[in-house]
């Protein structure tokens, strides 16, 4: 059996490749002395030279094996906020804290209100919101994996200040506490029944409402977090929003299936996007010149931060996507990352904390 230092060592390679695969020259500034920072975590923002009176935020949560700059890179948060006006904070995760650079969405330390990393991103949007004087009822967020599962941890435990947040391969909030936990609801094993979902959703704070939008996207060939963790979040915000378990809409967006559910006043509550032949990562469409296709960031033809920051109600009238000037060129230059997802990185990281005890 190896040693904890042998396989700890092991899985610091693992993160270090991902980290230069999704790594680029960024433009994000650091965010300094933002609080007590229980969580102990890093940070990023990005300000818009043009900043306008009571701008919105958007925080931004990468996903495993990634930096805030890198998942900035492909996903081009920044770069659009640069175009329509907003705020972008990118929290980021330390290895002194996860080895693999994941959010710790399943410890309870972490993710109950006024605790650990969910508060050191609250202490973080504070800051952000007093330097810069954001607009309190247009704070957002989005996140990838375990960065998607943190998001709904803060929409879960911070709910009022949110207006709405987008879940990329994400989970429910509050279903593991231990490692194989985790990685079980991330296979779609044990997840509860919708009624201990929007129970403990609840339980997460003293909130009465409004509550926040919520988008969920996901791959139907996701081999790294399972598609009933989709379902399972739409359920899981269906009774504080009233809708009921039947959706009211059904569409087609940029070719994938968008679904609706409307809460009690007519208002598009929840949306899921599910992403035909999408492996585990965010969709992103690299005919846009904000976006580049990268592990975990998927080029396939829709992107997922221009949707969402068009449903938030970030884009100026009469701004257009910038388009890449040779589209041909830049996605065949990405088709390696087209729909699928790396291969082996989960498998590579479960044998490694087997070998360590650390799960069965």
């Amino acid at each position: 059996m190896r040693s904890l230092s042998d396989t700890l060592e092991r899985l610091a390679r693992l993160k270090s490749l991902g980290r230069e695969q999704t790594e680029a020259p960024s433009h994000l500034e650091a965010l300094e002395s933002f609080g007590s920072n229980p969580g102990a975590l890093a940070a990023k923002v990005y300000v818009p030279s043009l900043l306008p009176k009571h701008p919105a935020l958007v925080v931004v949560l990468h996903g495993c094996t990634q930096t805030a700059s890198g998942y900035d890179h492909g996903t081009g948060w920044s770069k659009l906020a640069e175009r329509h006006g907003f705020v972008v904070l990118l929290p980021e995760q330390v290895r002194a804290n996860n080895g693999n650079l994941c959010f710790n969405w399943f410890l309870p330390g972490d993710t109950h209100r006024g605790q650990g990393e969910a508060h050191s991103i609250r202490q973080m949007i504070e800051a952000v919101v007093s330097r810069h004087g954001i607009d309190p009822s247009r704070i957002y967020v989005s996140g990838l994996s375990a960065g998607g599962a943190m998001a709904n941890t803060m929409l879960a435990t911070y709910p009022e200040v949110f207006a709405g947040g987008a879940i990329v391969a994400g989970l429910p909030y509050g279903v593991a506490a231990t490692v194989p936990e985790a990685f079980d609801r991330m296979r779609g094993h044990g997840l509860p029944a919708p009624s201990a979902l929007q129970s403990r959703l609840r339980a997460a704070s003293t909130h009465q409402g409004p509550w926040p939008t919520i988008s969920v996207w996901q791959g139907t060939e996701d081999k790294t977090v399972a598609e009933a963790n989709a379902q399972a979040i739409v359920d899981q915000w269906r009774a504080v929003h009233e809708a009921g378990s039947r959706p009211d809409l059904k569409e087609k967006i940029d070719g994938q299936s968008k679904t609706v559910w409307k809460d009690a006043g007519g208002r598009q509550a929840i949306e899921y996007f599910s992403i035909a032949g999408m492996g585990h990562g965010t969709p992103i469409d690299s005919r846009l010149d904000d976006e580049n296709a990268a592990p975990y960031l998927l080029d396939v033809g829709i992107s997922s931060t221009l949707h969402s920051a068009k449903s938030w109600g970030l884009l100026r009238e009469g701004v257009e996507p910038l388009r890449a000037k040779s589209d041909g060129t830049k996605r065949a230059s990405a088709s390696s990352e087209k729909a699928k997802e790396p291969e082996g990185i989960q498998q590579i990281i479960e044998n490694a904390l087997r070998m360590a005890g650390l799960m069965r």
